[in-house]
């Protein structure tokens, strides 16, 4: 019987992201910004031009000021707290004011290209709930007093009984109560094999339907559906700040209130203190809040952030901000989902257990190209590539939640499906048939019996297969400093258990649905980073210090996870490890360096011995130092 499927959503082509207007925005005035201080350099330096010079500082002071001048004014009268905006607007406009424009063109810009690098990671929360949302058809058929009618998704009621054809989404959370099929639950529980469907059985919503039509009664709203609670978990667990974000916010507005009120203090001490002139006094205390402005202290994470992610986009790993990176670099614990990240999501022949194994495949493979069942194409793959012809057989009819039957030439019917299906045949299995069986349950293995009439022929498994070095990949992790790795599935516990052994890990956990990821990356040794590719994983990813999604996974993970492996290589992580400490301990050789030279070069700024110039050679090189320092990192090697 022909069935029809939805396009699998984890082989799709790699993701695109797209600049949000926001993005855009700020893009373009850092850009701006960047213009006018060329410009106005040129003017000044190379052509001598006043007009043109003054052109572009004044461009560069308004694409770059207003909009940290804005968020300052907002931040003061809004939040009550001052913050950094304001200082760089201050000490922007303090060089100009005794003749550098040059210099507070200069920091705008390395500020606004801070600005615009922290734009970068936002926006992320809206784009993974409206692709999780995107799960839900936008209606459903449904039938009302005998009637079937289409109905959007916010007119289905409790009660409402759907009709789910093959290859359709389900709507709603909703019960089987007529017909038989089978379902692909991966995207909602992570379950790697379709799961049978029958009368009383539960259907989630966002599953997708592949055999045989349904009718189902709604047992709950849109509102209050299985996507709909995790929607609600996504928003919650991206409220969570990180650590870094919260670091920030907490010494920003203390800075920046110390340095202003050093500045008047600066100057009249100087005025009234040490009797200097108003022009002398006014002249030390811009250079103290220049010198003293977090110039290179602002740029020492961009720089450095922006080299390493460059190298890690370059081996095939998409770091979405440089929290992200950071995060990276203190994890201890990584917690994997199984099913299309430690598997490929693609069921593999494993066992052939008969006494003429190429006659068993052949007939299996005959059976089951009648069908589109996940399983059934996992046999005549593994026929085709081990060069085994299958029998030719007619009259072929899927049996749901059985198997499927057919004819031979000679009139015989032969059949391939489970149990059910060979005691419906009156077929039993011998003492060696029956422990193959056992064997392969205990592998986590779903099995697959052949017969011929009351007689079986062979048993075989069919598992989710295991990613190519995958083993070696965790291997790899651990040595790179990461100490716990544990497996967190919603399949069943003896699959779980024998993944789990196949690729190195003693810890797992099973049987879980999204909630419940969502609770025990809670419980883990932190900092926790979690790798998943299914819906189900989306909260955990967000909840997590860390993200990471691989690219043939589903597009809520994608866009709800820091990183995403590009290539579907887990090899690359530790190599990502590894170069997320060194960018951490490139950071803290950074703001020492940037913090040392405000602390030495500040006071001697005030007492005149450092003039503005110098002052000015001393900040920008700094500044100069510390992007050095991160470009290196682009010879990295992940």
């Amino acid at each position: 019987m022909t069935t029809q499927t939805l396009t699998p959503t984890r082989n799709r082509p790699e993701p695109r992201f797209t600049m949000s207007p926001e993005l855009r925005r700020a893009v373009l005035l850092t850009a701006l910004t960047l213009a006018g201080l060329l410009v106005g350099l040129t003017g000044q330096y190379l052509l001598h031009l006043p007009a043109l010079q003054w052109a572009g500082y004044v461009t560069a002071f308004l694409a770059g000021g207003i909009p940290a001048g804005r968020e300052a004014l907002h931040s003061l009268f809004a939040e009550r707290k001052l913050d950094v905006d304001l200082l760089m607007v201050l000490a922007a406009l303090g060089a100009a004011s005794i003749g550098q424009a040059a210099d507070g063109a200069i920091l705008l810009f390395l500020f606004s290209l801070s600005n615009t690098l922290q734009d970068w990671a936002m926006g992320r929360t809206s784009s993974a709930i409206q692709a999780l949302m995107d799960l839900n058809p936008e209606g459903a058929t449904v039938r009302r007093d005998g009637v079937e009618k289409w109905c959007e998704l916010g007119e289905i009621r409790i009660g409402d009984l759907l009709v789910v054809r093959p290859g359709e989404r389900v709507a709603a959370d909703a019960r089987v109560v007529r017909g038989q099929t089978s379902v692909d639950e991966s995207p909602i529980t992570g379950e790697s094999v379709p799961v049978d469907k029958a009368p009383g059985a539960e259907l989630a919503s966002g599953t997708v339907n592949l055999n045989g039509s349904v009718e189902a009664e709604v047992v709950r709203p849109a509102g209050e559906s299985t996507l709909a609670r995790l929607v609600g978990l996504m928003e919650q667990a991206q409220t969570q700040k990180s650590r870094t974000e919260s670091l920030t916010e907490r010494w920003e507005s203390p800075y920046a209130m110390i340095v202003l009120a050093l500045v008047p203090a600066v100057y009249a001490l100087l005025r009234f203190g040490f009797g200097l002139s108003v022009d002398d006094a006014w002249y030390r205390a811009m250079t103290f809040m220049v010198v003293a402005s977090p110039c290179a202290v602002v740029i020492s994470t961009p720089a450095v952030m922006l080299s390493a992610m460059a190298a890690a986009a370059r081996a095939g790993v998409l770091f979405k901000s440089s929290a992200a990176m950071d995060a990276l670099a203190g994890v201890q614990t990584v917690a994997f989902d199984k099913t299309g990240t430690l598997t490929q999501a693609r069921m593999t022949l494993t066992a052939v257990h008969a006494e003429d194994e190429g006659q068993a495949l052949a007939l299996a493979a005959g059976l089951e190209a009648h069908s589109e069942h996940p399983i059934a194409q996992a046999i005549v793959t593994a026929a085709r590539e081990r060069g085994v012809t299958p029998l030719t057989v007619t009259d072929a009819q899927a049996i749901p939640g059985h198997g499927i039957e057919a004819r031979l030439p000679d009139g015989q019917v032969a059949w391939a499906g489970n149990v059910r299906l060979a005691q419906r045949q009156g077929a039993t299995l011998d003492a060696a048939q029956q422990a193959a069986l056992s064997d392969l349950g205990a592998r986590g293995s779903s099995s697959v019996i052949v017969g011929v009439g009351s007689r079986v022929t062979g048993v075989m498994g069919v598992a989710d297969a295991l990613r190519p070095d995958i083993r070696a990949a965790l291997d790899a992790l651990k040595a790179s400093g990461v100490t716990h790795r544990v497996m967190l599935t919603g399949d069943r516990e003896e699959v779980a258990r024998s993944v789990a052994a196949e690729v190195g890990l003693s810890e797992f956990r099973a049987g879980l649905l999204p909630e419940d990821k969502l609770h025990l990356i809670g419980e883990l040794p932190g900092p926790v980073a979690m790798v998943g590719d299914g819906v189900n994983d989306a909260p955990a990813l967000a909840r997590a210090d860390l993200g990471v999604a691989v690219a043939s996974g589903t597009d809520v993970a994608i866009e709800s996870a820091d990183v995403v492996l590009m290539q579907n290589d887990l090899g690359k992580l530790a190599g990502a490890v590894r170069l997320a400490r060194d960018a951490r301990r490139t950071v803290i050789t950074n703001l020492a360096f940037a913090f040392g030279v405000i602390l030495i070069v500040a006071p001697l700024a005030v007492a005149g011995k450092v003039p503005l110039p110098l002052g000015v050679l001393a900040h920008e090189g700094g500044t100069v130092f510390v992007v050095f320092m991160g470009l290196r990192l682009l010879r990295h090697r992940v």
